[in-house]
C-alpha cells in the first residue's frame, strides 16, 4: 500500500505517518513539504517512509513524484495553517487553491483511489447554533483560510462527480500533542508555563474552543481507510468538549505548578472566533473508543516537555 501525504513534515501529518507505519507492515509512505511551517525533526525515521521536499503549488514539482509512485491513497493536508499567518498572508493561503487542483488532477491520472482532504472547522464561521453538523451547519466565513478550504471540498466533490475521483473530507478541529508547532495555542502556553512566563491572551479569553488529542484525530482518519467509512462524504474530526480559553492557561498553569501570570492582549480583529464545537456524532463511529481527556492530553506533552529540559 502505498501512501502519500503532502505537508509530511507537519505535526499531524507526520503523526500520520507514525501510525501508517505502525499500522501496517505492507505500507510505503511519502511524505512532501516545502518546510514553509513543517520541521525535520517531525519526519519519522523508518525504512518505509520516504522524504521529499516538494511544494505541491507547483505542478512540475509534485507531479514527477505522482509518476514515479503510483499512489493507492492521497492525504492532502499541505496548507497555509495559523490564526495569525494567514491573516497575515491571504495571497499566500490563496495560491493553496492550485496545490489542490494538482493534487486532484494527478491523483485521478495515476489511478489513486481515494483522497483524503484536510478541511476545517473554520468553514463553518461563527456559528449559528453549537454543536456544528455537517449537513446542516452553514459555511459562512469568507476569510481566505476558510473560502480555500471550502473550495477544496467542491473540488473534490466535483472530481468525483465526473472523473469518479473518491474522497474524504475532514472538518478538523482543534488537534493537539508533542509534535504540534510553539505558535499554536497549547504549545505556546506549556511553553510559556514550564519557563514560569506571562502567558498572553487575546481578548478576555472567553472564546470556548475544544481540544483533540492527536491519538484521537490519527486513529479516527485511519478507520476512515481501513473500515471505508465516510467515503465520498465529510466528517468533523474533534473533541466536543468546550473550554475557554482563559480556563485552558488556567488548567495548564495548575498542571505544571507554573508561577506563571495570565495578561490579556487586544483581541485579533477578525478570525479569532468566539465559539467553537462538533458534532461528534461521525466522529464517535470512526473512533470507537473513549476520547482522550484534555487533562491527560496536556499531561503527556508536559512529562515529554519536561524530560526534553
Amino acid at each position: 500500500m502505498k501512501v502519500l501525504i503532502t505537508g509530511g513534515a507537519g505535526f499531524i501529518p507526520s503523526s500520520l505517518a507514525d501510525v501508517i507505519l505502525n499500522k501496517w507492515s505492507d505500507s510505503e509512505v511519502v511524505l512532501v513539504d516545502n518546510f514553509l511551517t513543517g520541521r525535520k525533526e517531525n519526519i519519522p525515521s523508518h525504512p518505509r517512509c520516504r522524504f521529499i521536499k516538494n511544494d505541491v503549488n507547483n505542478y512540475n514539482d509534485i507531479a514527477p513524484v505522482f509518476l514515479a509512485f503510483r499512489f493507492d491513497y492521497v492525504f492532502h493536508y499541505a496548507a497555509v495553517v495559523g490564526v495569525k499567518r494567514t491573516l497575515d498572508n491571504p495571497v499566500m493561503v490563496l495560491n493553496d487553491i492550485q496545490g489542490i487542483r494538482n493534487v486532484l488532477d494527478l491523483s485521478k491520472n495515476t489511478g489513486v483511489k481515494r483522497v483524503f482532504f484536510s478541511s476545517s472547522s473554520e468553514v463553518y464561521g461563527e456559528p449559528v447554533h453549537l454543536p456544528q453538523n455537517e449537513q446542516t451547519t452553514p459555511l459562512n466565513s469568507r476569510l481566505p483560510y476558510a473560502v480555500v478550504k471550502n473550495v477544496g471540498e467542491s473540488f473534490c466533490r466535483s472530481y468525483q462527480q465526473e472523473y469518479g475521483l473518491d474522497f474524504t473530507l475532514f472538518r478538523f478541529f482543534n488537534t493537539y500533542g508533542p509534535k504540534q508547532s510553539p505558535d499554536f495555542v497549547v504549545s505556546r502556553f506549556i511553553n510559556a508555563a514550564l519557563q514560569n512566563k506571562d502567558i498572553t491572551i487575546y481578548g478576555d479569553g472567553m472564546q470556548t474552543r475544544t481540544f483533540c488529542y492527536i491519538d484521537d484525530n490519527t486513529e479516527a482518519c485511519i478507520n476512515s481507510l481501513s473500515q471505508n467509512l465516510f467515503i465520498n462524504d465529510v466528517v468533523n474530526v474533534g473533541n466536543d468538549k468546550a473550554i475557554t480559553v482563559l480556563e485552558l492557561a488556567e488548567t495548564i498553569i495548575r498542571l505544571t505548578g507554573s508561577k506563571s501570570k495570565i495578561v490579556h492582549l487586544p483581541p485579533l480583529p477578525e478570525g479569532d472566533m468566539t465559539r467553537r464545537q462538533p458534532d461528534i456524532a461521525n466522529m464517535k463511529l470512526l473512533l470507537k473508543k473513549e476520547f482522550i481527556s484534555l487533562e491527560d492530553g496536556l499531561l503527556k506533552i508536559i512529562e515529554l516537555r519536561k524530560n526534553i529540559k
